[in-house]
């Protein structure tokens, strides 16, 4: 079939198709649970609600270990994995950067994963680590209910599971995730592909070299922990992920910290600007 018939069959489909919708109480119930929520402008509330609703309409959740998901639950895990694609254009367009799955995993309690790692030498390391939650790369999302929960606490701290993980699945758009997501075309005023890869080194790398400093004179010389996670100074492709959590739940106090990234991520993620996704 002609590729415009196929267009044309699509929109058809989506203009009969009911529109998904989150009943207005539950949604309500989502926002008083989550403050950075409640804090956005009405018509950012509203798109929000509408990219929310698409978002639960596409993907599964599954309980493990005999958790039941429930409606609230699956909401408020939606809204915020959806936070970080508000400004990117028609909620079904933005949402194409969460095509490449659809199952989400949530544990009742951390999860505890094997590993393995050969290491210079060729000798294989077995070791296990526990997971406040995980994105596989064209593979499903797996959170922690608890982690979940206490995101309204946890904001304090700039931390949020769900904003991280998902941006995670935004920096694999690229491959292997490494820090810098797919840029948009003229990124932050910048004429091609290599010169808004230079204009986002050229921020982050110092600040995760600093950021990794602090860390190493905490654990060494009982130096003050830094307010970001620490887990951000393991590699760079953790420093964005903590570093957005941060961006998204608690702006004002990220600011402070780290005041030459937030020009850099209010021109990758809009800000308010209608920027639009460029997958």
């Amino acid at each position: 079939m002609p590729a415009f018939l196929n267009r044309l069959r699509n929109r058809l489909r989506s203009t009969l198709a009911p529109v998904p919708d989150i009943p207005a109480e539950r949604w309500l119930e989502t926002l008083r649970r989550h403050p950075f929520l409640a804090a956005l402008g009405l018509p950012q509330q509203a798109k929000l609600r509408a990219l929310s609703a698409l978002f639960l309409d596409g993907k599964q959740f599954h309980g493990a270990h005999g958790l039941v998901v429930t409606d609230a639950m699956a909401i408020d895990i939606a809204a915020q994995a959806c936070l970080p694609l508000l400004h990117w254009g028609e909620p079904s367009d933005a949402l194409g950067w969460y095509d490449d799955f659809v199952t989400i995993v949530v544990h009742p309690g951390e999860a505890v994963a094997r590993r393995e790692h050969m290491d210079e030498a060729g000798v294989m390391h077995r070791y296990t680590e526990v997971l406040a939650g995980e994105a596989m790369e064209r593979g499903p999302v797996m959170l922690s209910w608890p982690h979940v929960e206490g995101a309204a606490h946890s904001a304090q701290h700039g931390s949020n599971v769900v904003v991280h993980e998902f941006v995670h699945k935004l920096d694999m758009r690229s491959g292997h995730p490494n820090g810098c997501p797919p840029l948009p075309a003229g990124f932050m005023g910048t004429r091609s592909a290599r010169a808004a890869h230079e204009a986002w080194w050229a921020a982050w790398e110092p600040a995760y070299q600093h950021f990794r400093e602090a860390v190493i004179k905490a654990e060494r010389f009982g130096t003050d922990w830094p307010w970001l996670d620490a887990y951000g100074a393991t590699a760079p492709a953790e420093f964005f992920a903590v570093a957005c959590e941060a961006y998204f739940v608690n702006r004002e106090r990220f600011a402070l910290e780290f005041p030459g990234l937030v020009p850099v991520l209010d021109g990758f993620f809009g800000n308010g600007q209608g920027r639009i996704a460029q997958l």
